[in-house]
């Protein structure tokens, strides 16, 4: 999925998947309290990146997690700032965090004490009555379940605050930034409440730290994200057999997510991308409401989330299980440029548009240097997106297109032709793990050579056919 799509990931999943959604919820058995994601690191691995951030700093770092009340929709589900949940492993809504420098000689909240303090709200029993059971800091053993020496009520967060800036004259938090889709009130209102708590205190960004670390993911991210992958490939699977004309998008994008669903998804990682026709050369289409028609060209953009780590995968179908030549042609020279850049990547190449290690330029140049289109133009003008970014916690998550790879990285392989006049879009896109040597295709098992993706489809229809003949 190149860029970023134009909705609140708060809200996450299509309308129509909510009956996935509910097959999953019913089939596993309600969680304990505190077990907040299927799946999550132990406490040690959240302790040690609090522990390597504040090796870096001189003043303590002051977080909110979200406070829940970020959406107003029916259909909210909450999920924790990435950020945030990067440090804590918490999934819970209100929750606070305070992270002292590891200096022996900076000052602490008292003589001796706590160098890391975790705020959660206090105990509301006739709330849990609606929501269910919320972790809180009188719970029994709730330092161990958190990973955190000190576990305090989020209503004593703002004098722990105050106390501290009589110590330092600098206070780290996340500043309100700008993103494609603009700042996050959230960071806003953290700077506010700070600017009222410690007046006094210069407060410095903590982010591009944070951000940094995120990047170079660790064994156990690695292994969410193959878990996400996979499901995203069982679901472009299901899709690929079930595809045909008549369907409208809106029905293969709830049967990828009931996939995702029944496998142990507690999501998509952004809004499914289904677009058909007209539909396929839109980048971030998220309608779904055209019939597939015989002759349409498809693209899927539709990852899973899983354990908060979400995968991008996208294949493009024919609609009716054979692609044309000139959709076969066009499909090609994609599927040749994503070949040619996965041929050279490997530690320190970019993904820069340009530069003599852009692997984003291996491919366009492949693209510009093939196929035409109706006016005898180069394709190139219709590659309008970059070659791909990192994915984690974020589906678009921390790195700049120009820094060299890093073993630990986990990248999409993404390139595109999009033409309008010709109703003909195609993407193929891949999640890449980058290696000492090189890479690890993530996403191998679904197929990207055209005539596997046919034979696949055709299994299909004979699937569906030999289902209607049983059931005359």
């Amino acid at each position: 999925m190149s860029g970023r799509l134009p909705f609140s990931r708060f809200s996450g999943r299509l309308a129509l998947a909510a009956v996935a959604l509910l097959v999953a919820l019913l089939q596993s058995a309600a969680p304990a309290q505190g077990q907040q994601r299927r799946d999550r690191e132990p406490n040690s691995v959240y302790a040690a990146r609090r522990a390597a951030l504040a090796a870096q700093i001189d003043g303590p770092v002051v977080l909110w997690g979200l406070t829940g009340q970020e959406e107003s929709s029916q259909s909210y589900i909450f999920a924790q700032e990435d950020n945030f949940y990067y440090l804590t492993g918490h999934n819970e809504e209100g929750a606070g965090v305070i992270l002292l420098p590891a200096k022996l000689d900076a000052p602490s909240t008292a003589a001796g004490g706590p160098r890391e303090i975790f705020f959660l709200p206090p105990k509301n029993a006739a709330k849990e009555k609606w929501n269910g059971l919320r972790m809180s800091p009188s719970d029994p053993g709730i330092e161990a379940r958190t990973g955190f020496p000190l576990v305090k009520p989020f209503t004593e967060m703002r004098a722990t605050v105050e106390s501290l800036a009589k110590s330092y004259s600098d206070l780290y938090t996340i500043l309100p930034y700008k993103k494609e889709n603009g700042g996050y009130p959230h960071e806003k209102a953290v700077v506010e409440w700070l600017n009222l708590a410690a007046p006094q205190a210069k407060l410095k960004d903590i982010r591009g730290q944070i951000e940094v670390a995120r990047r170079i993911k660790s064994l156990g991210e690695i292994n969410f994200l193959r878990t996400a992958v996979d499901l995203s490939d069982d679901a472009h699977i299901a899709a690929m057999k079930m595809m045909r004309p008549g369907l409208w998008e809106y029905q293969v994008a709830a049967k990828m997510a009931y996939v995702h669903a029944m496998g142990g998804a507690e999501s998509e990682g952004y809004t499914p991308i289904v677009g058909a026709g007209p539909n396929s050369t839109a980048l971030h289409y998220d309608k779904l409401d055209r019939k597939i028609q015989d002759g349409d060209i498809v693209v899927l953009d539709v990852g899973a989330q899983y354990a908060g780590y979400s995968a991008d995968i996208t294949r493009t179908l024919p609609a009716n299980g054979k692609f044309t030549p000139r959709q076969r042609e066009i499909y090609e020279i994609v599927l040749a440029a994503q070949n040619a850049a996965l041929a050279a990547m490997k530690p320190g190449m970019t993904m820069c548009f340009k530069g003599d290690n852009s692997l984003d330029k291996i491919s366009r140049d492949y693209i510009n240097g093939h196929g035409k289109d109706l006016h005898g133009q180069s394709l190139g003008q219709y590659y309008i997106h970059g070659l791909g970014h990192n994915i984690g916690l974020d589906v678009h998550d921390p790195g700049a297109p120009c820094q060299p790879l890093t073993p630990g990285q986990v990248v999409t392989v993404e390139p595109g032709i999009y033409i309008p006049e010709e109703n003909l879009g195609v993407r193929i896109e891949d999640d890449v793990l980058i290696t000492e040597t090189g890479y690890k295709l993530l996403s191998e098992k679904l197929p990207r050579d055209p005539g596997e993706i046919e034979k696949i489809m055709a299994a299909g229809a004979k699937e569906r056919a030999g289902e209607k003949k049983g059931g005359d």
